[in-house]
């Protein structure tokens, strides 16, 4: 034998096929399934032209995108100041396909039954491929509503807002067909209590809604700054308030706005954040003058609603990419889908990412029928209620997902370790665990009706004795207001299981319902994999595996 034969050590085998290229729409059988559910079904060859993408060369993106992170430009070679943020192509791509398929401008553009659906359908996917660049899109979609506060602004810049046209040239407004906005609310000294803040907003002229105004002060936390203008909170004498401030003045020179530095973040590599000092900013207030916080919290709802959205997507991804090497991986002569053990892990992470999709999307239809003051009221609490559960609970879910791959998940060969990064972001972004726990009981005791609505959207368990006691426990927690805000977490947790458990049971499909109120509701164990016995647990992978 020669010694180049004798140098061959080994055949590459036992490994799972690449998934490069799969439609991660006609994949995801309970995606399709409550989309339809929740009105969303008209939109199925959109989304099955997304998915296209998405599993393909918006998935290539994202791993060229995270390889090459934002760089940024304070000054050019020759000592101008430039304050300019560069991205690597794939990162454009991304973008530009997003904005060419409505992903900021869908539910605003064509506002029928299921739009708001529809859009977290696309984002569900575009999340998958690449959720960085969500921080721009979910922005930009958010943004909406405020800027309706204030007619005159909204005149002007709402056009290129909702506009299919992605342009990252930095110039004026003026020039472009389409704009993206981003958001600066926290400083150094307070975080998430912007009432510490101490930027401060002097009147050019008048004062008042819709008037100009010079900002001098900083943000600890701008997300991309590379957009063509931000919603900002700054004091006037009257309080805080909500202004619109652009990149660039009127005249087309450029506005008072300098970036510090790019943070070094734990994930979201593809995206820049980063800290800026307002030096005499030119911004228009937006909304009445002291009322800032109310202003922007119309903005901060529908981004709250997109990091459930988005970290429904992680899960999501992390599952397909479990399931996928589990279906073809085999261990002791036997794949590892249909063994015992894996088979519980899997199906129970299967649950967990049906619930929290189940919940995304009961979401987003609330907000399709905002106009229902029911629906409105419903969308106030579970905004604060998804966004805590659903965040809280996708890097633990992600991190079993990648133990599933073993060694192969834990390198950055594979997309899982990027998932992992990506997770924390979401619970932490636009208000951490503790913030939305509050937030639940304020909206609890201060709003009416918030409880009515809840219990009415609960129902009497819909025959499951197992709900019922769920449902009857948790009227009896809220109506104990001894240290409520010690309990605030378990409170936030267990209305989540609750509505969790009923969408899945009032869906139809017995197989995911009694199987999720066994495993969530009853005693299972505190990690996953510990579903009781009797659960149909190869159905449940079967129902959530890729199907390619």
């Amino acid at each position: 034998m020669t010694a180049s034969v004798l140098a061959e050590t080994h055949d590459v085998f036992n490994q799972a096929p690449p998934l490069d290229g799969t439609n991660l729409y006609r994949a995801d059988l309970p995606l399709q399934e409550w989309l339809r559910r929740y009105h969303g079904g008209w939109a199925d060859a959109r989304l099955e032209a997304y998915g296209a993408l998405a599993g393909g060369p918006l998935m290539e993106a994202g791993f060229l995108a995270n390889a090459h992170k934002p760089v940024f430009k304070s000054h050019d070679r020759y000592g101008h100041r430039l304050d300019l943020v560069e991205f690597h192509p794939a990162y454009h791509a991304l973008m530009r396909t997003a904005v060419e398929h409505g992903l900021p401008s869908l539910p605003w553009t064509d506002p029928r039954p299921g739009a708001q659906v529809a859009r977290a359908g696309l984002t569900y996917l575009h999340s998958q491929a690449e959720a960085a660049s969500g921080c721009p899109l979910t922005m930009t979609y958010a943004s909406v509503p405020a800027l309706r506060l204030q007619p005159d602004l909204a005149e002007r810049w709402l056009p290129k807002v909702l506009s299919t046209t992605y342009d990252p040239r930095n110039v004026p407004m003026e020039q472009k067909a389409g704009v993206t906005l981003g958001m600066a609310m926290t400083e150094k000294q307070g975080g998430t209590d912007v009432r510490a803040n101490t930027t401060r907003a002097h009147p050019v002229g008048l004062p008042g809604p819709g008037q100009a105004y010079e900002l001098v002060g900083h943000k600890w936390f701008c997300s991309a700054p590379m957009c063509d203008a931000f919603l900002t909170l700054a004091y006037t004498d009257k309080g805080l308030s909500c202004f619109l401030l652009p990149r660039h003045r009127p005249d087309g020179s450029r506005n008072a706005f300098y970036i510090q530095r790019l943070k070094d973040k734990l994930g979201n590599w593809a995206n820049a954040s980063s800290e800026v000092e307002y030096r005499g900013a030119l911004a228009w207030m937006i909304g009445e003058e002291g009322r800032g916080v109310p202003t922007i919290i119309e903005m901060v709802a529908l981004t709250r609603f997109d990091c459930m959205v988005g970290s429904s997507a992680l899960m999501r991804q992390a599952l397909t990419q479990a399931i996928h090497h589990c279906s073809h991986r085999q261990v002791g002569g036997r794949l590892l889908a249909d063994q015992p053990l894996m088979q519980n892990v899997l199906a129970d992470l299967a649950l967990e990412s049906e619930a929290a999709l189940a919940l995304s999307l009961r979401m987003g239809n609330a907000l399709d029928n905002a106009h229902d003051e029911r629906e409105s009221t419903f969308a106030r609490l579970v905004t604060a209620v998804g966004k805590y559960w659903v965040c809280k609970r996708a890097p633990a879910m992600i991190n079993e997902a990648a133990e599933c791959l073993g060694g192969a998940g834990y390198v950055e060969d594979s997309i899982l370790p990027r998932l992992y990064r990506e997770a924390p972001v979401n619970s932490t972004w636009e208000g951490s665990g503790n913030v939305q726990c509050l937030d639940v009981l304020r909206a609890v005791s201060k709003e009416p009706g918030v409880l009515e609505v809840l219990f009415d959207e609960l129902g009497d368990g819909h025959g499951d004795a197992r709900l019922a006691a769920k449902i009857g426990a948790l009227k009896a927690a809220f109506a104990d207001t001894g240290e409520i805000q010690y309990r605030a977490r378990q409170l936030a947790e267990d209305v989540a299981l609750t509505l969790q458990a009923k969408l899945l049971l009032e869906a139809g499909n017995a197989t995911v319902s009694d199987a999720f109120i066994a495993g969530r509701l009853g005693e299972g164990g505190r990690v996953y994999g510990t579903l009781p016995r009797g659960i149909d647990a190869a159905a449940l992978v079967a129902r959530s595996a890729p199907h390619v």
